[in-house]
């Protein structure tokens, strides 16, 4: 199997000071080129504001190289500078927002395709937040509201931008109940691993499998690689779905997850200092 070089490190939304600290102090230097996409944001003045933000707090904290990439209906992702920025580009930031928008204007594009390639073939940091996080996988969740995501029917998923596959990640997740549609997106797609993001916590995940937890709240995976039963594919729509032998576990920091074994465990002290709680703010 391929090994993964790249790192993915997702938050599940909130306040993102930590992950942006995080980001500078424990994983990119000073000169690293960082690229910051809005697209998520659906209203070009909101997503400039928000991209300049982010651009404005990584150049706080020290980081001489950071660009807001403007990729919009009218401003194409794969544009000669833009190709060129994101080949030198040792972090690359997802805001929040959209996923299904941003999702869609970047699949498809050049711009990504580089982006995967360098992220499985180089030492480079694709990290996001919310929607940012939401678009790792090659599938995501994009609908399903408290109890009614247990409904057939209610909860959606779609293409994602495909840095990882077989996971579906999902943010805010503690905070708008969303456990009942990552529970029904697994069991509908059992060789897909489900994780949660609370907010204000996310995720590294290391070498395409490895799943460690940064931030201090909880990050749920939900694993149907063993159900028994489920009629997520054969009922009626609008009908109540049925699992058997589903299975969660509540991660945090100190402990990871590997997906390709499904296996929970410690991390080791040793290997701990670039997944650890976030920098105070």
């Amino acid at each position: 199997m391929e090994l993964v070089k790249g790192k993915l490190i997702a938050l599940g939304g909130g306040d993102d000071e930590g992950l942006i600290n995080l980001i500078r102090s424990n994983i990119c230097e000073l000169t690293s080129h960082i690229e910051v996409i809005a697209t998520a944001t659906p209203q070009a003045l909101d997503a400039i504001e928000s991209g300049n933000a982010y651009k404005e707090a990584f150049e706080e904290l020290g980081c001489h190289s950071v660009r807001f990439m403007h990729i919009d209906e009218d401003h194409p992702a794969d544009t000669a500078d833009n190709l060129q920025r994101i080949g030198k580009a040792s972090v690359i930031f997802f805001t929040g927002g959209d996923q299904v928008r941003l999702a869609n204007f970047l699949n498809g594009t050049e711009l990504l395709n580089i982006m995967r390639h360098r992220y499985r073939t180089e030492d480079i940091i694709i990290s996001g937040t919310s929607a940012g996080a939401a678009i790792m996988s090659d599938r995501m969740i994009y609908n399903g509201y408290g109890h009614y995501s247990l409904i057939k029917g209610e909860m959606k998923t779609t293409r994602g931008c495909s840095f990882i596959h077989n996971v579906y990640i999902d943010s805010h997740f503690a905070e708008r109940g969303r456990f009942g549609r990552l529970a029904h997106a697994v069991a509908h797609d059992p060789e897909y691993v489900g994780i949660g993001l609370s907010e204000e916590t996310g995720i590294i995940i290391k070498e395409g499998d490895q799943v460690e937890v940064f931030g201090s709240g909880v990050v749920t995976i939900i694993d149907a690689s063993q159900i028994r039963f489920s009629n997520t594919r054969d009922v009626e729509e609008n009908a109540p779905i049925a699992v058997e032998n589903l299975k969660m576990h509540l991660l945090v920091h100190g402990y990871r997850y590997c997906l390709r074994e499904h296996l929970f465990q410690p991390v080791p002290q040793n290997e701990s200092a670039t997944s650890g709680a976030m920098p105070e703010k």
